[in-house]
């Protein structure tokens, strides 16, 4: 009897752990944004360049910022879309979260004082 116990025992804690170790991996299925690609920084320059910023290598240190800047992914993908010039975006915040928006107000600032005095 003591024996079947300990073999229940057992498989609960078999079962529970890999209940745990399921539980991520089923939730992160559900996550349409994990399927999303990356938005790189050449992504971000061709589309400033497509937006009408004339200037290759002004569009590349531009994006280069923006990238390093930290901006999210999703702010990311907001600023190249096209609904992003589409609508009306909130001058507080861009469209984007506060943070991202902060973040994007403090690379404008050094793409004004990095980027164009590189010329």
């Amino acid at each position: 009897m003591p024996r079947l116990m300990e073999k229940r025992s057992q498989v609960r804690i078999f079962l529970i752990a890999a209940a745990l170790v399921a539980l991520p991996v089923l939730a992160a299925c559900g996550n349409d944004k994990a399927a999303e690609p990356t938005v790189t920084q050449a992504d971000i320059s061709k589309s400033l360049q497509d937006k009408g910023l004339k200037d290759k290598s002004l569009a590349d240190c531009a994006a280069k910022v923006y990238v390093d800047q930290g901006i999210s992914q999703e702010g990311l993908r907001k600023m190249i879309g096209d609904e992003y010039d589409a609508k009306a975006a909130d001058p507080n915040n861009f469209g984007m979260s506060s943070d991202d928006a902060d973040k994007a107000r403090e690379a404008n600032t050094k793409i004004f004082t990095e980027c164009r005095m590189q010329k």
